[in-house]
This record gives structure tokens, sequence and C-alpha cells, in this order.
């Protein structure tokens, strides 16, 4: 199985990068590998505690996977918890952790982004095939939100 985590210092507060993060629906804009994403359901399971089960399509040349996966947003820790539903992994299994830091010399809000993931292709055939280009992508996706962030939210 492979990990990843990374601690990423931004120029934007805990909450901005979280309803970045929680925007599911705009991945395919700036997520690397993400050709598409449909949200197939969305409620409430607690104050502030939103569930997804959301549906993404990855991939790369001629590859092309369908996952689904729970997403729950807790909007009172800011933290987004991902686990596998369905798909090419045995297991997937990703956090996002938001924490505020004190306001830079400019007085402006930063914070720290945590993310941290696991996971394991089903078959070690596809593992060949795009585990090479999944461990790449992984391992930008924290700089691709940073990156979203100073476009939505203008650079500090």
């Amino acid at each position: 199985m492979k990990k990843f985590r990374t601690r990423r210092h931004v120029p934007h507060s805990a909450a901005e990068m979280f309803a970045l993060v929680r925007d599911v629906e705009s991945y395919p804009k700036f997520v690397p590998l993400c050709e598409g994403l449909r949200v197939r359901r969305r409620s409430e399971s607690a104050p502030g505690v939103e569930t997804l089960t959301a549906e993404m399509q990855v991939g790369f040349k001629a590859i092309c996977e369908n996952y689904t996966s729970k997403v729950v947003c807790d909007a009172n820790r800011l933290d987004i918890h991902v686990t596998h539903i369905d798909g090419p992994f045995r297991v997937l299994d990703n956090r996002w952790r938001f924490i505020d830091e004190a306001p830079g010399p400019d007085g402006r809000p930063r914070s720290i982004v945590d993310f941290a993931i696991e996971y394991e292709f089903k078959s070690f055939a596809l593992g060949l095939l795009m585990g090479a280009m999944f461990d790449k992508a992984v391992h930008s996706y924290a700089d691709a939100f940073a990156k979203r962030a100073d476009v939505v939210y203008g650079r500090r």
C-alpha cells in the first residue's frame, strides 16, 4: 500500500481552503488526472457535517477509470475525509485538515493544509499501468489546491 502526506503553508484561511476542497464539482478544472466528477448523493448527517457520494473519472491517455467515494466534510473541525466505495482501488483513504496560523506580517490570514492519503489498486496490472502517473498526481494535489486558491481568492 502506498502512503503519502504533506503539510503546506498557504496565504489563505483554513475556512477558505476547506471550502475549496469541499467544492468537489470544480475538481475537473484543476485536479491532476480528474476528467470528470459527479455528486450522486448529498446529505447532512449532523449540523455542519455533510456527506457526499461522489463518482470521479480519472484518466490518462487511453486509460480511463471511474471510482466512487464517500466524502465527509466536517465544517466544525475543518476536516474532509474520503474513503473508497467502488472502483479500481482496493484501498483509497485520504484526509484533508485545515489549521489557521497567526496572520502574516501584512495581517492577512494564513493556514496549514495537511493532506494524507493511502491507496492500493485492486489489480496489479492496473497498478503498473496507472501507478506512476497516479503517484505523481497525488504528490501534486496540495500544490494544485494552493494554486487554485490563488485564482479563486486572489494571490496574497
